[in-house]
């Protein structure tokens, strides 16, 4: 059946380009946004933005551009009577000096093409708010607190996402592994909880006793203590979960591995099919990939070279995603290579590329050996990969899906720990015949030689491995 644009909802973004925000990294984060939602499932249809000074309290937007916002959801883009825009003491005092108001309060008489207008891929802008079809959804590509989203929802009659939200559905969403599950719900409940009270649920006292909720427990105090209670549950089975995966990280450990690291949708989970012939998911999607996928480079080679595809990155993660979803960079942490993955068609690669290199930074990955890798060049002309090759002297220009970039890759990635290993020679008693698994799995043997003493093998290994085989040969 072939899905057409009606049978999605539609969606309008909202932005507000704060001091110190250039035109291109605000236009940058409002198409990122755009991709974020219609991941989620939407269409955007336009794009509300408005140069601020700091989001309006009440509704982020300042009062015309409210009612802009309104025209595509079809509300009264007015906030209720009762939850007013407080101006801060400051911005009071910076007016009445300046003798000028905020934007907003002269936008009636015609935007000056700063304030809105349509972004990246957005729909017509006013013009497609006389259509029959009115968005359903307002993106906010800011953190809102619960008040300003209720406010909004007031005011449009629309759900109201914050970018916040937004990155959680998709998580909750797309979460395959048990693990994933758990730490996406935890942040997912997390985001949740401060927001009960703007559900409108009622607050009556409860009568306690057997059976009942708690002396002079409201509806809402329950609620948020079987939120916590549900929290601590999936923390401790997380636990579990995690000491699973730390065994299995163990068992690993002395290995060859390769870890890709980078922005969400950089090309990772296309260039790990390509090194390892797995069939790992491959979208055109944001957070694809959200567990950690771990496969042997192929054709393989002894010792075995294991690679490990991550969750991606991208700007203004959530708090608890960044904390709960850190396990899941541990096999960044524990690889013997960081190979980092960026667009680099994507005109903001440089950006998404000092994210990713903040996060590891901030669990200590800085110090891995790592290799820059810039994808997707399958995009770009011969004069802007040459302008690349200046600009990134060090950086290797690949596109997946060309096997000769891949081979390339296959071969540095090689190279690389092949200049760590060193030559050395293991007796291998006939005594000891069953460890000849164990040297073939963690040593490349160069010759066999058996006499009465037994089997001579000049390997070449790495030396914590050579110690590890000479080490289970003493025994």
């Amino acid at each position: 059946m072939t899905t057409t644009n009606q049978e999605r909802s539609l969606a309008v973004l909202v932005g507000v380009q704060l001091p110190g925000v250039d035109d291109v990294e605000h236009a940058a984060d409002l198409a990122e946004l755009g991709r974020l939602v219609h991941t989620l499932g939407f269409d955007v249809i336009a794009t509300v933005s408005q140069r601020r000074s700091a989001l309006a309290a009440a509704a982020v937007l300042g009062e015309g551009k409210l009612r802009e916002l309104a025209e595509f959801t079809g509300g009264s883009g007015v906030v209720p009577s009762g939850a007013p825009e407080r101006k801060s003491k400051a911005r009071a005092r910076r007016a009445a000096e300046s003798g000028e108001g905020d934007e907003d309060d002269v936008e009636l008489g015609g935007d000056d093409g700063d304030d809105a207008g349509d972004d990246g891929g957005a729909a017509p802008g006013a013009g497609g708010a006389q259509a029959a079809r009115r968005a359903t959804v307002v993106a906010v590509d800011h953190d809102i607190s619960p008040s300003q989203a209720r406010n909004l929802e007031r005011a449009t009659g629309a759900q109201v996402l914050d970018r916040a939200g937004v990155i959680i559905e998709i998580f909750h969403r797309h979460a395959r592994s048990r693990e994933a599950k758990l730490e996406v719900e935890i942040a997912r409940l997390n985001y949740v909880a401060p927001r009960l009270r703007e559900t409108g649920g009622g607050g009556d006292r409860q009568r306690g006793g057997i059976g009942g909720k708690g002396a002079g427990e409201s509806a809402l105090e329950l609620d948020r203590r079987k939120i916590r209670d549900r929290i601590a549950e999936l923390k401790e089975e997380l636990v579990a979960v995690q000491r699973e995966q730390s065994t299995r990280r163990a068992l690993r450990q002395g290995q060859r591995r390769v870890a890709l690291v980078g922005y969400t949708n950089a090309g990772k989970s296309s260039l790990m099919r390509a090194l390892t012939g797995s069939e790992v998911l491959v979208a055109d999607k944001l957070f694809a990939t959200l567990d950690t996928t771990v496969r042997a480079l192929h054709p393989e080679v002894r010792p075995r070279i294991l690679v490990s595809d991550t969750v991606g990155f991208i700007k203004k993660l959530p708090h608890d995603l960044v904390a709960s979803f850190r396990s899941t960079l541990d096999e960044a942490l524990e690889a013997s290579l960081l190979l980092y993955v960026a667009d680099a068609s994507d005109p903001t690669f440089r950006d998404q590329l000092a994210v990713t290199r903040g996060v590891l930074s901030e669990i200590g990955a800085s110090e891995v050996p790592s290799r820059l890798l810039l994808n997707k060049v399958d995009r770009l002309s011969e004069e802007d990969r040459d302008a690349l090759r200046l600009e990134f002297p060090e950086a290797t220009l690949l596109s997946a899906k060309t096997p000769a970039d891949v081979a390339a890759l296959r071969e540095a990635i090689i190279a690389f720990f092949e200049q760590s290993m060193v030559e050395a020679e293991l007796l291998l008693p006939y005594a000891k015949q069953g460890l000849i698994g164990e040297i073939y799995e963690n040593a490349r043997v160069l010759s066999e030689e058996y006499d009465e003493a037994g089997g001579r093998l000049s390997v070449r290994a790495h030396a914590a491995a050579l110690d590890r085989l000479r080490s289970l040969l003493a025994r």
